[in-house]
């Protein structure tokens, strides 16, 4: 009978391609889907601000604005991600402004996610005419 050396390397590198192809796999998956989570929240809060830019306005309205925004995520990543839009005048930095909010899904695997787990508000300056 043959004798076992179990100080042997052989066999050793398809255990070890295995367990490290796994981590690196894993990694790169979590990488992708942090930037899939940023490009959500960088183009809602885009849209956001520029639908609070056109209802600030002096011939917009707020209903305007909140039309705008929602076309906008449409467009970009999906109608599911511009259900929960509104609109509201208000003050920032002691300035009159206009004001959209959006509240969406965060996602965290694919575009699935945590519902109304993402808020973002896009402020304007309000354009008046006196």
């Amino acid at each position: 009978m043959p004798r076992i050396d179990w100080r042997s390397d052989s066999g050793s590198a398809v255990a070890e391609f295995s367990m490290v192809a796994g981590l690196l796999t894993l990694l790169t998956l979590a990488v992708v889907q942090l930037g899939l989570g940023l490009l959500v929240r960088n183009t809602v809060l885009d849209a956001a601000a520029e639908g609070a830019r056109h209802a600030a306005l002096a011939d917009s309205s707020l209903p305007a604005g909140e039309q705008l925004t929602k076309q906008l995520i449409a467009t970009a990543i999906g109608e599911q991600y511009a259900a929960d839009v509104s609109a509201s005048y208000g003050t920032w930095h002691g300035q009159p402004c206009t004001q959209i909010t959006v509240t969406t899904t965060l996602p965290l695997i694919g575009l699935i996610g945590v519902q109304h787990g993402l808020e973002v508000t896009g402020h304007a300056a309000r354009e008046v005419l006196d």
